[in-house]
C-alpha cells in the first residue's frame, strides 16, 4: 500500500537519510524507532513533503509522490501529526479541526471525532493553547484524520504526555485504525508505546536502518540497548 525505496534525503551537504526503504501494507503499524538526532523527523518529514528528497521513491496506493508538494501527499491519501503536535495556539478546538479539512467540500466535522475524543466536544470553543499535552494530541490527530487518509504518520506522538494517557492514546489509535481501515507510520522512543501498536518494528541509526522485526518475534532487549546506547 504503501512504499519507500532507496530514499536519500540532505541538509545541505550533509546526508543525514541514507538509502532508507520499507513499505507498510494496508490497515498495519509500523514503527521507526532511535535516540534522538538519529533521523526520525527527518525520515518522517521527507515522507510527507516538508522535506525534499534528493533521490529515491515514496509510492502511496500506486501514486509516486516523489518531488510532490505536501498538499499533494494529503490529497494522495496522507495525514500527518508533527512533533510537538503544532496545532493553532489561538485558534478554537473546532477551528483546529477545521483547518483539516480545508481542501474538503463537506466541512462539517464528523462525529467520530467527538465520538472517539469526547473531551473535544466539551472544550470545542476553548482556544487549543489552552488545552493539556494530551488534550492537545488528540486533537492533532482528529486535524489529520479529518481528511481520511490511508496512511496516518505520527511524530513521537507520547512526547510530553503523561505515562497514564500513553496507554489511553495507544488503545484510541488501535481502535480508529480499525474502525477508519488506516494505516500507520510512527516515530517513537517508548518502546512499551509501540509494543502496544505495532506490527513491526525498525531501528533508525545516523539517518540507516539497523533493524527490523516483527511484533512476534521482536527483540525487545535488543531494541532497549539501541534506544539506550
Amino acid at each position: 500500500m504503501f512504499e519507500v525505496q532507496n530514499l536519500n534525503v540532505y541538509y545541505g551537504d550533509s546526508h543525514v537519510i541514507r538509502n532508507v526503504g520499507f513499505g507498510v501494507g494496508e490497515n498495519e503499524t509500523v514503527a521507526i524507532m532511535g535516540r534522538n538526532g538519529m533521523g526520525k523527523t527527518t525520515l518522517l518529514k521527507s515522507l510527507i513533503g516538508v522535506l525534499p528528497a534528493r533521490s529515491g521513491q515514496v509510492t502511496l496506493n500506486g501514486v509516486s509522490l516523489f518531488g510532490k508538494k505536501t498538499y499533494q501527499h494529503v490529497a494522495a491519501g496522507m495525514g500527518y501529526v508533527p512533533q510537538g503536535r503544532m496545532i493553532f495556539p489561538y485558534l478554537t478546538v473546532e477551528e483546529n479541526i477545521l483547518t483539516g479539512m480545508e481542501n474538503l467540500k463537506d466541512k462539517t466535522i464528523p462525529q467520530f471525532v467527538y465520538d472517539t475524543f469526547p473531551v473535544l466536544y466539551e472544550m470545542r470553543q476553548r482556544k487549543g493553547g489552552n488545552l493539556s499535552g494530551g488534550q492537545q494530541q488528540q486533537l492533532a490527530i482528529s486535524r489529520a484524520l479529518v481528511s481520511n487518509p490511508t496512511l496516518l504518520i505520527l511524530d513521537e506522538p507520547t512526547e510530553g504526555i503523561q505515562p497514564s494517557i500513553i496507554k489511553d492514546i495507544a488503545r484510541t489509535l488501535n481502535k480508529l485504525k480499525a474502525e477508519r481501515n488506516f494505516s500507520l507510520v510512527v516515530s517513537e522512543q517508548v518502546l512499551s508505546f509501540t509494543l502496544e501498536i505495532a506490527d513491526r518494528f525498525f531501528i533508525i541509526e545516523r539517518g540507516e536502518f539497523v533493524y527490523e522485526d516483527t511484533k512476534e518475534r521482536v527483540d525487545t532487549a535488543k531494541i532497549h540497548a539501541f534506544l539506550t546506547v
